[in-house]
């Protein structure tokens, strides 16, 4: 596992990873900040790559679902060197990094909060059920498995919590959670009005026992504050 320093928190995250010889970190396009000049990076599809053509087909429509479903960037970034050295990573909105290991457990994640991994980690979305489509969030979460190491991002800073029965968030406060949570999305409550007047989104209930990763800022509320700003 590379030794890594998170920087600059709570609100703008740089992580630092130091790579021994021959590690590789692969990074979310456009995250890259700075690196050692010995370092060397490689372009590839963001999708799992295997031998052959159909191989390389299956890694294509993968990477194509994650791009237009699930908000993650159709490349992704492999930065290794035989000799070991240093990449900056950042993520595009001014938030946490939050460091995750995964020992052979699942996690979803929202879109766009993948930022780094290293090790044995299996990405593909997941979908979040018909009425997740009405979610500004978006309708698909990033299922992650495996073993390894996952750097993951918020808009704003991160919270912990540990549902142990149930738990209520909104859907655009929710960074991540362990796969063996069930939910279910849904309105806030109060009806149509109440979904309506209450400037609530949808909100995701969490039955079961297991960690929730929560931001403390919303993306979908910063798009509503800067529309009637834009000209035209």
């Amino acid at each position: 596992m590379p030794h890594h320093i998170i920087k600059h928190q709570p609100v703008f995250g740089l992580l630092e990873v130091q790579l021994a010889p021959g590690e590789v970190i692969v990074a979310e396009a456009g995250a890259m900040v700075a690196r050692a000049p010995h370092v060397e990076m490689d372009v590839r599809l963001n999708a799992p790559t295997n031998a052959g053509f159909f191989g390389k087909l299956k890694a294509f429509v993968i990477a194509l679902i994650r791009k237009v479903v699930a908000g993650e960037t159709f490349f992704v970034n492999h930065f290794s060197s035989p000799h070991g050295g240093w990449v900056w990573l950042a993520p595009a909105l001014s938030g946490a990094i939050r460091h995750i290991v995964l020992q052979g457990q699942t996690m979803l994640f929202s879109a766009g909060a993948f930022l780094a991994s290293t090790g044995n980690v299996a990405m593909r979305p997941r979908f979040g059920g018909c009425r997740s489509l009405l979610a500004k969030e978006g309708a698909f979460f990033l299922e992650t498995s495996g073993s390894g190491e996952i750097w993951i991002t918020s808009y704003g800073a991160v919270e912990e919590v540990y549902c142990n029965g149930s738990y209520v968030i909104d859907t655009g406060h929710i960074v991540g959670f362990d796969a063996s949570l069930n939910y279910t999305i849904k309105a806030p409550g109060g009806g149509l009005v109440g979904m309506l007047g209450s400037g609530e989104g949808l909100v995701c209930e969490f039955q079961g026992q297991g960690r929730i990763l929560v931001q403390s800022r919303n993306l979908g509320a910063l798009v509503n504050w800067l529309i009637p700003m834009l000209p035209g």
